[in-house]
């Protein structure tokens, strides 16, 4: 993987990015955007992180019965298609080496897109179990949401339909001394991972370069 870097990114970088890549066509709040680069400047992927939605896992007190860490949420994580075997893992693991420690980091895979998360099991998340179930709002102006907090905002629903639980992935940064108090306080049990047959969404590669005068390779 020597012709790649990972690196942090400008905001108006990863928003246009990833408004035109993702398939939500959506940006949650953004906290830390990285960017998977080529030798050519070129980005070929974006993963962010920020504060969950859910405000009861922000100190970690929905993960741990009295550990308190900082926790984010990795809320978008995509690249460009047809590119170098084991990229993704590359990318995503180089992404949580530049993240501030100590951290605890949850991230769910959505089996209502055929996602069952295999990209943390490559990179050695701990499966948590399934989310509590949720309901997709569909609005008059054809936005989508899957928040009940906030629907009020959105205008007339027009359909709801009833959602499978997302799979939760939790990853673990600290020193050793301060992952094994984390795990030894950990609420949730480390389950087996889920398994099936995931299934890519059709979407566009996006080109796209970083100012090459940010860093050097």
């Amino acid at each position: 993987m020597k012709n790649y870097t990972v690196r942090k990114l400008l905001n108006h970088e990863y928003r246009k990015w990833l408004l035109k890549k993702h398939y939500a066509k959506r940006l949650s709040g953004v906290s830390y955007g990285y960017g998977l680069i080529d030798e050519n400047y070129n980005i070929l992927g974006v993963a962010t992180f920020g504060s969950p939605m859910n405000r009861q896992f922000n100190n970690g007190d929905c993960i741990f019965n009295n550990y308190k860490v900082r926790t984010l949420e990795l809320n978008r994580l995509v690249i460009n298609s047809n590119q170098e075997k084991n990229l993704l893992s590359y990318f995503l693991s180089n992404c949580l080496k530049l993240l501030p420690k100590p951290l605890a980091i949850i991230s769910y895979a959505d089996p209502n897109n055929n996602h069952h998360g295999y990209i943390y099991q490559a990179t050695n998340w701990i499966y948590t179990g399934k989310s509590t179930n949720k309901n997709k709002y569909t609005f008059e102006n054809g936005s989508t949401f899957d928040v009940r907090r906030g629907i009020h905002t959105k205008g007339k629903i027009i359909k709801t339909e009833k959602l499978k639980p997302t799979y939760r992935y939790l990853y673990l940064l600290g020193s050793k001394k301060e992952k094994k108090a984390m795990l030894e306080d950990l609420k949730y049990e480390h389950l087996d991972y889920p398994k099936g047959n995931n299934k890519n969404y059709e979407c566009i590669d996006i080109d796209m370069k970083i100012q090459p005068e940010l860093f050097s390779f």
